[in-house]
């Protein structure tokens, strides 16, 4: 099912719709009840994957169809926003967060947010948000618009969607965690409501960012086939 730029959207739609669907309380709840928590996880790992490898080839196989000609200073702009998207993937990752699935919620949704988590409660969902409005950006196409277009309504509204089911899961412990952290970066340290510095977020981890944004930089053309440099 590849090859049209309606397959494509299909798929971005399912892809993005599967997650939703899946992590809806409604569907999640009867599921994780007959099948436990770790297997679902694994059931949900293996329809992401699935779906995300469809979506990959829908994207390989439809038609190049230019939209829109991007100027050089925005394919300049997503080469920089790019470091720092890579620095709260791997931050995002290392940091124990209360969102994250396979990490104890609730154990630590009733501390403080440390590092990278007081910058904003989704590190990882807005790094690959901004990976996904720099391809966005970067690509004038109209497989490019749909594929980025699509994981970023999945990472944005993914992270607001989380919020709304830990705060009915964890309640006051949430509504704490919340008032010390914000949905957008940089929000409540702007607010006053907190402070981080580098030692605290990690230095390791600000390295092994911009490492990621290396590795991705030079290897683009040979992973990918897209030569990222602007010309």
């Amino acid at each position: 099912m590849t090859g049209t730029v309606g397959l494509l959207t299909l798929s971005v739609i399912v892809f993005v719709g599967s997650h939703f669907l899946l992590s809806a309380p409604p569907v999640r709840r009867p599921l994780v009840r007959a099948m436990g928590e770790w297997p679902f996880i694994g059931f949900y790992s293996l329809v992401a994957l699935g779906l995300f490898g469809w979506m990959l080839l829908a994207y390989a196989a439809a038609p190049f169809i230019p939209v829109w000609d991007p100027p050089t200073a925005l394919r300049h702009l997503s080469l920089t926003v790019m470091v720092f998207a890579c620095i709260l993937v791997v931050a995002g990752l290392s940091t124990p967060n209360p969102s994250v699935v396979w990490m104890d919620g609730d154990a630590i949704a009733g501390q403080s947010p440390v590092g990278i988590l007081k910058v904003t409660r989704h590190p990882m969902m807005w790094g690959v948000g901004l990976w996904s409005l720099t391809h966005l950006l970067a690509n004038g196409d109209a497989g490019g618009i749909i594929l980025f277009g699509g994981m970023a309504v999945l990472s944005f509204g993914g992270a607001a969607a989380i919020d709304i089911k830990k705060r009915v899961l964890l309640g006051d412990a949430w509504a704490r965690y919340c008032a010390k952290t914000s949905y957008v970066p940089f929000g409540a340290i702007v607010a006053g409501r907190a402070r981080v510095g580098l030692r605290e977020i990690g230095y390791w981890r600000l390295v092994l960012g911009i490492v990621l944004y290396v590795v991705l930089l030079v290897g683009h053309a040979a992973l990918f086939g897209v030569d990222p440099w602007p010309l």
